[in-house]
Parts: C-alpha cells; sequence; structure tokens
C-alpha cells in the first residue's frame, strides 16, 4: 500500500499551503526480516518554529531517535511472530539493515533479549491495524487497532502474536532521564 505523505507551510506570501506531497519516504519493507518495515517520515530539532519548515529534514539523519529537545514520527510495521527462530547469519544481516535503515536504534536494544530495549524517549504510539503486545519487565499488555500507549521511557518489547502485519504511529520525543534518589 502506498502511504501519501503531505507537509504544509506557508508560501511567499504567508499564504498557507502544501509545499510537498508525495509517497511516505523510507516505507520500503526491509530485506532480511520479511514482513517488517519502519518508515523515519519526519523529524524536529529543539525548538522548532512553525513557519520555519525545512523541506527534507531527513536530508542528515544520523539517528533515527529525536535530538535533544526534538521530535521524530515512524511508521513502523510489524510481521507476525514465527515459530521458527532466525539463524545467525539472518540475524547479523538484519542487525546491518537495521543500522543502515535506522541509524542511532540498534545501540539501544539488548543482544540478549530480542526485541527489549530502552531509549530517552516518551513515545505516542497508536496502533492503526492489527494486534500488539507490549512487553515490560513483568508485564504484557494487549493492544487492539485504534489503542494508544504512552511510553515513558521504559525497558519494553513489542510482538505481533496475531496471524496478520500490524502497523503503528509512533511519535517520539525527547526526555531526560530522571535519576533516582
Amino acid at each position: 500500500m502506498t502511504i501519501k505523505c503531505v507537509v504544509t507551510g506557508h508560501d511567499a506570501k504567508g499564504n498557507a499551503c502544501v509545499i510537498s506531497a508525495g509517497p511516505l519516504p523510507n516505507n520500503e519493507p526491509f530485506v532480511h526480516t520479511p514482513g517488517f518495515g519502519a518508515a523515519l517520515f519526519w523529524k524536529t530539532p529543539a525548538n522548532v518554529q512553525v513557519g520555519m519548515v525545512e523541506h527534507n529534514p531527513l536530508a542528515h539523519v544520523t539517528s533515527v531517535l529525536p535530538e535533544t529537545g526534538g521530535t521524530c514520527a515512524m511508521l513502523v510495521t510489524f510481521p507476525p511472530e514465527t515459530d521458527t527462530p532466525p539463524s545467525a547469519a539472518q540475524m547479523q544481516a538484519a542487525a546491518e539493515e537495521m543500522e543502515q535503515r535506522l541509524p542511532g536504534f540498534l545501540q539501544h536494544f539488548e543482544p540478549d533479549n530480542p526485541g527489549f530495549h530502552t531509549t530517552n524517549t516518551v513515545d505516542y504510539g497508536i496502533v492503526l491495524e492489527g494486534c500488539m503486545e507490549l512487553h515490560l519487565d513483568n508485564q504484557t499488555t494487549r493492544f487492539n487497532t485504534g489503542d494508544i500507549v504512552i511510553q515513558n521511557g521504559t525497558r519494553h518489547a513489542w510482538r505481533n502474536t496475531g496471524s496478520t502485519p500490524a502497523r503503528m504511529l509512533f511519535i517520539m520525543v525527547d526526555a531526560q532521564r530522571a535519576t533516582p534518589e
């Protein structure tokens, strides 16, 4: 399915207008993780100003995670889980592809606990289609189409235990991690 992405801004006279429209960028499925897709489609820096829209904020991405004070938006497609674990070579190829397509993200994943990761972000997640499970340290919560999660920098993993692909929209906001007293 082709998803359209429209960006609005202002013309030289200050009138609201569409400054770009087209297919959602970076929405191609991953090669080494069949059925998985993750499209980072927008980022804002700290103290972003409206009226000053950058035409291509993804031109120089060094990390899919937001910079200090920034935000990012990503559409993720999760394939159903399989009973057959990937081989070591498949895992390596998938990791290399993830680092290339989602720079800076892989380093937040735990090597001994597949899928588990922690970031210094507040994530607003919306299940657009399908069913997902959010795994935390000692809890699992099921989400259906239309459900919303506010994920506050916790250690977590997402699993699609259904039989069809699931799609989620994530808006990630940079946050500072509190230190325990």
